[in-house]
């Protein structure tokens, strides 16, 4: 008997249906319109996010009304092919919650002036009836200038109209020019991938008036040196598909699923596939627990392990048993086989500069023979000069052999065997305690001579270094693994925490894999490695795993470097219009560290002079130098840019040349050789030594990257209430070279405008606060690393209230200003000095790494040699804003092009005047118009071979012609394609392969760098053509630098003292300060939004180990002061087993308007992450003029670190104050 049905439940049970199950009803529906309207639109609109997350994720922006309701993931982007895992869908819960910013409390509405400074400005222009004179009385009036300036950061903001605004800006902008020159007028900006034209309208500016465009990958402590330094290029990586390729890979700095959550499912795919993750980080972040094996290293010890592990790799792989992959990699891509010189020092020697082959006995004197450099040939033992040097890439000699072609010649990696003699040589060590400028090391090494030069390989400096002993060398060698002796996996073991037999394990499984695969292993890093003060040492260290094991140049292998949005495709279109290089070259553009160094009088308080920080053993060259010393001669020697240039408005000296009937550039050496002349930077406070004008677009300075955030207020902005508990340094630690006034200048700054969509903490501090569009409300171009495709942003609403697009309001301002210009400034020549480039000739100009000091007498001042070029650019200003809306003539007559490669695009030209139209009348008569911001999207998809296949196949052809190896055919298969805008906008399009980048990619072929290298044997764009494990300028050597080392943390206490308040009573604990990506934001700075706040605390926090908390009295959710001699933070105390004992970790970009209360110590508001760093300078990142170690803009210079600070952590214990 079957079991009973069992009964239905009552609240099923409805009439109008025989089983129950549905009714028929005249009740009202009009209750479900609530849902049904919440998802219902009108328009779907395809755009992305400008967040300078590397995501440059593709959106469906979602508008009912009008008014934009959310948005959702893209899904039609173009297919990887069957064999790996797709792009999409692409985003994260961060960017789904944008749509906030559209219409939160936050967004600026209107144009806003400090209230102080329009009722000034209104009174002197009623007076004198012209803009640039009531700004001029206004500024140059000492208490009418402080008046407002002391309002900064106190409220006062009032509503103007955009005309009047623009009427002050503009204003501002002529009167600095006249009364003190173009070089007085800065802008920064960050990110130009994010959105190019945005980027492109600000810059395009500054470059026309002769402003400064300030750089930004440095300051923000991303740029990694290392990557200059190895490869000559900056930061070309994988795009994220790549990883899947990877068969083992070590995750080290970077927190892959936090940062970069869009791509993290490609790591977490690949793992299925078999491939092994190692993660290196000090605390449990969110990316550890995807690991194979967590290697927990102590915060800033990273060169210690990489160090250890490549004491195995080279052991096991290269001596104990020669691993064929890897040797023939290193003797073809590397510069392991050339020819280094010994120096005698005592009763050893010490690693001096490559040989080179005007070293050689019989040297002809060939063309640029001081730039080629030598290697033995192991078949006869001769020294030989293969082809590829830096030396071939320049002038008529080298044509056709800038390749890394070897022929049968077999370049030697090791000495010993065939060596003359066996010798000591001292190299560095800083891991001993006490000094910042460590010890020596005594090893050996074998050697040979070849003419009077005592010489070996790089290969055997490095196995010296690295501690692997061969044959009878003398010196101090570790007995094994367990010995502590330097580079052993046991003495990284007592540094970093890591077990030493753990480090030999991954180093053992990354090399093995290496071999087995073809050098499919890869290295994941970013911040947590790359924002140290010795970060390059770190990055050394870590890629010479990928250098030995031959993963560079592989798809699957090698570096893996991400911490923003950095790679710009179509980077030649975006740089010709983003510089004004179509109508004026060159520009001013600015390395910002050493500039922020100066003009926020941080290096007044600058304790620690250069010659701490280089080697024990080296010459002493430094000793006595402070570091603004070092940016001085930098400047004066053509290494890095200095801006303000000279301590004259380079008018005034063009003028004064026209008046003797001089050129401009014998004129500035005479001068500058009899002393009537001098650099800004060697008196930078003196009076007009400094910006006096600010413009910030796209960024939020204050509230994020201002390193010394309190330094700012008081000496940038003339704040009077900033929280400096700092000392100036005392007389004997001052500069040398440097003046130094008494009294140092505050409220430096006459005019600081912030453009942005939300009142940030920059805003805030402003004096001049512009309203601007968001994402989804203008046309733009994106793009990233991480993919390879170009997005477009589209404007799904019209920019709402009284906001403007970047592309308008610098329309606007470029025409008022040349109203204003035409009648006070006219036509003027104007004085540019840029410093020595890399990527041209310049790259030559100090040969042998020599540092020669024209200012103390040791050569003659000649620019472009040894110091910088000199140029005359003439500038109407009245036509500024002629120039800034058309396409100039250069970009035919000249050219454009990008890492010394050129083309000239004629027919994209005449293709651009066809579809854009041409100018009437005036100075652009027949040129392309630029009316609207799309005009510029598709100038830059014109003009760069990523999106012009035409292009791409010229430039490889020009670059044929000098390497003399195959590679025009690269671009064959898309040679005669295009990618427009409006091709963007229909679905993202994938880029071509280009002579701008270094990979090669395909439909189907992911890109990763440096593969043209490798596969077509084009060198490096370096000194020897090859990948660089030993650099030989003086000052690297000085520095104990040749070869990778490592240096800890810098020892800040020994320098400054204890930090701690000295109130009795109080329990305080000093601790690292560490400042990662924030985990609750959109990226970098949007984390004020409901979404974001609600995910976590709703405001700034900093987490502790349960060991610090207990020392510090704090209990989780405490209210805590962090704090230093550099200013004080308020927050909340988040207590997590997560964090190792010893850090304090603080997300950074916590901006201080969000539920930040007064601090006990200072009394006024709590400060920013920032608010207890400050810069400070590597001397190393200022060289310049000497093959790859030469000044690029985001390319090579000193970067703004902020890890090596240590602050002191208490319970705050009164009352929360507001």
């Amino acid at each position: 008997m079957s079991a009973p049905a069992a009964r239905r439940p009552r609240f099923f049970r409805r009439p109008g249906d025989p089983d129950g199950w549905s009714e028929l009803s005249p009740a009202d529906r009009r209750w479900e319109s609530a849902y049904r309207d919440r998802w219902s639109h009108t328009a779907v609109v395809r755009s992305t996010h400008g967040v300078n997350c590397t995501g440059s994720c593709s959106w469906l922006v979602h508008v009912k009304d009008g008014i934009v309701a959310w948005e959702t993931q893209a899904v039609d982007y173009p297919s990887n092919g069957p064999a790996m895992p797709e792009y999409e869908p692409r985003g994260c819960p961060r960017g789904a919650s944008f749509s906030w910013y559209q219409y939160s409390p936050l967004r600026v509405k209107y144009p806003y002036v400090r209230g102080a400074l329009l009722a000034l400005y209104r009174e002197a222009l009623a007076r004198t009836g012209d803009p640039v004179e009531a700004w001029a009385e206004v500024v140059e009036d000492p208490e009418r200038a402080r008046a407002y300036k002391s309002r900064r950061g106190r409220g006062g903001f009032v509503r103007a109209s955009w005309d009047e605004v623009l009427d002050i800006m503009a204003a501002a902008h002529v009167h600095t020019i006249r009364r003190d020159g173009p070089d007085r007028i800065a802008g920064f900006t960050p990110i130009p991938a994010m959105s190019m034209v945005s980027y492109s309208a600000g810059t395009r500016f500054l470059s026309l008036i002769g402003g400064v465009c300030l750089s930004f990958y440095d300051w923000y402590a991303d740029l990694p040196p290392a990557s200059p330094q190895i490869w000559g290029d900056q930061t070309d990586v994988p795009e994220s598909a790549d990883w899947w390729d990877a068969s083992y890979l070590i995750i080290w700095g970077t927190n892959i699923p936090q940062t970069r959550t869009p791509d993290a499912h490609f790591m977490v795919e690949a793992r299925y596939r078999g491939q092994k993750v190692v993660v290196v980080s000090p605390d449990f972040a969110g990316h550890t627990k995807f690991a194979d094996h967590w290697l927990p290293a102590a915060p800033g010890t990273d060169a210690a392990l990489a160090l250890a592990m490549a004491h195995v790799i080279l052991r096991e792989f290269y001596v104990e048993r020669r691993t064929p992959h890897f040797d023939g990699y290193a003797r073809a891509y590397t510069d392991l086989p050339f020819l280094v010189t010994l120096r005698p020092r005592g009763d050893a020697y010490v690693p001096g500069r490559f040989l080179r082959a005007s070293d050689l006995p019989g040297a002809g004197g060939g063309e640029n023979d001081d730039w080629k450099t030598v290697v033995l040939d192991e078949a006869t033992g001769a020294a030989a000069v293969p082809n590829g040097s830096i030396g071939f890439r320049w002038g008529a000699e080298g044509e056709g052999r800038w390749n890394l072609e070897l022929a049968d010649l077999r370049p030697a990696l090791e000495v010993l065997g065939r060596h003359d003699e066996l010798v000591a040589v001292d190299l560095p060590r800083f891991d001993v305690a006490g000094t910042e400028g460590g010890g020596v090391l005594r090893r050996g090494v074998a050697a040979v001579r070849v003419g009077d030069a005592l010489v070996t390989t790089v290969f055997e400096l490095l196995a010296a270094q690295l501690g692997v002993r061969r044959g009878d060398l003398p010196g101090d060698w570790p007995a094994g693994d367990d010995d502590p002796a330097p580079c052993t996996p046991a003495w990284q073991e007592a540094i970093t925490g890591v077990d030493a037999g753990m480090a030999a394990r991954v180093a053992r499984e990354f090399a093995r894999n290496a071999e087995r695969s073809g050098g499919r292993s890869m290295i994941m890093m970013g911040a947590g490695t790359n924002h140290w003060f010795h970060s390059d040492q770190i990055y050394r260290a870590m890629l010479t795993l990928v250098l030995l094991c031959g993963c560079q140049g592989v798809n699957g292998g090698g570096w893996a470097h991400y911490v923003g949005q950095e790679k710009v495709r179509p980077i030649t279109g975006w740089a010709t219009l983003a510089f004004g290089l179509d109508w004026s070259r060159p520009p001013r553009q600015q390395a910002t560290t050493p500039f922020w160094f100066l003009m926020s009088g941080q290096w007044r308080y600058q304790r620690t002079r250069a010659g701490e920080f280089a080697w024990s053993g080296g010459e002493g060259d430094l000793r006595d130098m402070h570091l603004a010393d070092c940016y001085a001669m930098a400047a004066r020697l053509g290494w890095t840019p200095s801006n303000p240039t000279f301590d004259r408005n380079p008018l005034e000296i063009a003028d004064a040349a026209a008046a003797e009937g001089l050129p401009v550039e014998e004129y500035v050496v005479r001068e500058l050789r009899e002393g009537r002349l001098r650099f800004a930077a060697e008196d930078p406070d003196g009076p007009g030594n400094h910006p006096r004008v600010l413009t910030l677009w796209r960024a939020n300075l204050l509230g994020s990257s201002s390193k010394g955030h309190e330094y700012f207020l008081q000496n940038v902005l003339g704040v009077e209430n900033a929280a400096i508990r700092n000392e100036e340094a005392p007389p004997e630690l001052r500069s040398r070279d440097v003046v130094w006034r008494v009294e140092s200048p505050t409220g430096k700054l006459d005019l600081f405008t912030t453009i942005d969509f939300r009142m940030n903490g920059s805003a805030l501090y402003s004096d001049v606060v512009l309203p601007a569009a968001t994402w989804y409300e203008k046309h733009d171009l994106s793009s990233t690393d991480l993919h390879p495709f170009v997005h477009t942003f589209n404007p799904a609403v019209a920019p709402p209230w009284e906001t403007r697009t970047d592309f308008e309001i610098f329309r606007r301002l470029a025409e008022r200003f040349s109203e204003l210009a035409a009648r006070h400034l006219g036509v003027r020549t104007d004085v540019v000095a840029p410093p020595l480039l890399h990527d041209t000739p310049d790259e030559l100009a100090q040969p042998m790494g020599e540092v020669r000091d024209w200012r103390a007498g040791e050569c003659e001042p000649v620019p472009g040699l040894t110091m910088p070029r000199i140029v005359a650019v003439e500038r109407d200003y009245g036509a500024v804003y002629e120039k800034w809306s058309a396409l100039g003539p250069l970009v035919e007559r000249l050219g454009v092009g990008v890492k010394g490669v050129s083309w000239r695009p004629d027919a994209e030209v005449a293709e651009l005047r066809e579809r854009l139209g041409a100018v009437a009348d005036g100075v652009a008569a027949g040129r392309p118009r630029l009316d609207q911001d799309r005009d510029m999207c598709e100038v830059i998809l014109a003009l760069s071979g990523v999106s012009n296949g035409r292009l791409a196949r010229e430039g490889f052809a020009a670059l044929e012609a000098r390497a003399g190896v195959p590679l025009a055919d690269i671009a064959d298969d898309h040679a005669d394609a295009r990618i427009t805008f409006g091709d963007a906008r229909v679905q993202p399009r994938k880029v071509f392969a280009s002579p701008e980048w270094s990979g090669t990619e395909a439909r189907e072929r992911r890109y990763s760098p440096f593969t043209v290298n490798v596969e077509r044997r084009l060198p490096w764009r370096t000194l020897t053509g090859r990948q660089h494990l030993y650099l030989d300028h003086r000052w690297m050597l000085e520095f104990g630098e040749g070869l990778p080392v490592y240096r800890p943390p810098i020892d800040v206490l020994r320098h400054v003292g204890e930090q701690g308040s000295g109130q009795p009573g109080r329990a305080e604990v000093h601790l690292r300060f560490l400042s990662p990506h924030s985990k609750w934001s959109i990226h970098s700075e949007f984390q004020d939004n409901l979404t974001m706040l609600t995910l976590f605390r709703g405001g700034p926090t900093v987490w502790l180990a349960p060991q610090d908390a207990e020392r510090a009295e704090v209990a989780d959710n405490d209210w805590v002061e962090v704090f230093n001699r550099n200013g004080v933070i308020a927050c909340r105390a988040v207590v997590s087993h997560r964090i190792p004992p010893g850090v304090a970790l603080m997300y950074h970009s916590q901006d201080r308007h969000v539920n930040v209360p007064r601090t006990e110590l200072s009394g006024t508001r709590g400060g920013t992450d920032n608010s207890v760093t400050r810069i400070s300078i590597k001397p190393t990142h200022l060289i310049g003029g000497y093959a790859q170690l030469s000044w690029g803009f985001n390319y090579y210079g000193p970067t703004g670190p902020q890890r090596d600070e240590v602050v002191v952590v208490r319970r705050m214990r009164g009352e929360v104050v507001y």
